[in-house]
């Protein structure tokens, strides 16, 4: 089976998807990836969802809600950032987005004259690093090779910084049978109370939620669709009873089950 991720190789989310299967190809952006497992041209796609510093990756999020897919595993990778570059001497610290907010406090106190480029992954920053003396890079120490030096390891802000990972698979193959189970929902009505409405039927079963965020439909201002993580499996009857719940309320809008899945850690 073949994974595909966001490229190119050497960046941690190539680290994740080499847990799900040995051939990994990569794409340039997560949308790019979920889209390609949505149409049927990847079995296994792996996506970043949010990291415990930085918090969520709304591109992921958002091309849920554009792309029927289903989640069959959530991998959890400790991030350990290095800086990689030719020499002690450079002027630029590229990297991903995510990567340079995760590094803030250290390239501030150390770099504080460097120009930050955020560009498509870790590993391209690591690229640039190569190719060009002026630029250091933020990734994995492993990645430095033979042509990189490591200037520091470790400079993530928080030592216990990780991310949360997805494997995701065609609709077709969405499970009810996890220990996690997610969702999105689109209520098609506003009124006071609503997101109330929405979490209650979880309390009222003892159903903890581990993650609710809104994210904003981009039709009109104001408008949003809530993406909700749970901590069980939709084949208990308590999950089901609650989803049914979730589904009532938004008759007028829509529920994707995202499906269930089980949580492991990837180094």
């Amino acid at each position: 089976m073949e994974v595909l991720t966001l490229g190119p190789e050497g960046t941690y989310s190539h680290r994740a998807a080499s847990a799900v299967a040995d051939e990994v190809s990569f794409a340039e952006s997560m949308t790019a990836v979920i889209e390609a497992v949505a149409s049927g041209e990847y079995e296994r796609g792996v996506v970043p969802v949010e990291n415990s510093t930085d918090g969520s990756v709304n591109e992921s999020l958002d091309a849920f809600a554009e792309y029927d897919v289903a989640i069959v595993r959530e991998l959890i990778t400790p991030i350990r950032h290095a800086l990689l570059a030719q020499g002690p001497e450079f002027s630029v610290v590229a990297s991903h987005a995510q990567a340079l907010a995760q590094c803030r406090n250290y390239l501030d106190e150390n770099y504080p004259n460097a120009t930050l480029e955020a560009v498509a992954s870790t590993a391209r920053g690591v690229e640039h690093a190569r190719e060009d003396a002026a630029v250091a890079g933020i990734g994995h120490p492993d990645n430095a090779g033979d042509d990189l030096t490591v200037i520091a390891e470790d400079i993530q802000d928080q030592s216990s910084n990780a991310t949360r990972f997805v494997a995701i698979a065609p609709a077709s193959q969405r499970s009810e049978a996890g220990s996690k189970s997610s969702f999105i929902v689109y209520p098609g009505v506003d009124y006071p109370g609503l997101l109330l409405e929405l979490l209650e039927p979880f309390a009222d079963r003892d159903i903890n939620l581990t993650r609710v965020e809104s994210r904003p439909t981009g039709e009109r201002l104001g408008d949003y669709v809530f993406h909700i993580d749970i901590a069980a499996g939709l084949y208990e009857e308590r999950a089901a009873a609650a989803l049914a719940e979730i589904e009532a309320i938004a008759e007028d809008g829509w529920v994707r089950r995202l499906g269930s899945y089980d949580s492991e850690t990837v180094l």
